[in-house]
């Protein structure tokens, strides 16, 4: 191995900089060969923080890792860690450690609670990706997203005005079901003035519900 000082000054930058990069890219960035790099950090007099630091947080992930039997991905790992041990610790990081020790997440199959979607449920495309309006509650658009929360997640049902680019109305729920959706609805009715509006959505189980087409036509 070259131990030239330019040669070193670059493997004491990969190892600043390998905390929130993989070492491969930072190699390959530099120019130099990872078993280059890996060689000296062995000859390394000491380990640097960063070392010591990604040695005990590999610690708590193995045994988080075991005590989930892996079905944990890294941002739930990174959650269980904040949450175990008050670690504060970036994604990255983890999905960086995680990675090099070779622990993936078991892909769980998962289970089938809804019956595929009929084609005559799904409604026309009418906005078309014309994502401008030229009046108050002229065009909605809906979605739901998930939410990290203390190791488990909950679900976030928002509506926005296209015109003001405003949230009009929004729900959280520990479910992803459709109550979710109609609540977050009812909201969005009860607060704004509703005439001819136009909402949005993904071809998702709740929004090509029969009971959903319902709650329309029962509002109007």
């Amino acid at each position: 191995m070259n131990n030239h000082p330019t040669y070193v000054a670059v493997y004491q930058t990969i190892q600043c900089l390998s905390s929130e990069y993989p070492i491969q890219d930072l190699c390959r960035l530099a120019q130099v060969s990872r078993s280059g790099y890996y060689k000296w950090l062995r000859r390394s007099p000491e380990k640097s923080r960063k070392q010591q630091e990604d040695e005990q947080i590999l610690d708590w992930l193995k045994e988080g890792y075991h005590a989930v039997k892996g079905v944990y991905g890294y941002p739930r790992m990174t959650a269980w860690l904040r949450r175990q041990y008050a670690c504060k610790v970036n994604h990255k990081r983890v999905y960086r450690l995680l990675k090099q020790a070779g622990l993936q997440s078991r892909i769980r199959r998962k289970k089938r609670f809804f019956k595929p979607v009929c084609e005559g449920n799904k409604a026309e495309n009418t906005l078309n990706r014309e994502f401008t309006a030229e009046r108050p509650n002229q065009k909605w658009v809906t979605d739901i997203t998930y939410l990290p929360y203390r190791g488990t997640f909950l679900y976030l049902s928002a509506i926005k005005d296209l015109y003001s680019k405003e949230i009009v109305a929004y729900q959280i729920s520990h479910r992803n079901d459709l109550d979710l959706v109609l609540n977050t609805l009812e909201q969005a009715i009860k607060k704004e003035r509703v005439t001819g509006t136009l909402i949005h959505s993904d071809q998702g189980f709740q929004y090509t519900s029969h009971k959903y087409k319902t709650y329309f036509k029962n509002t109007r």
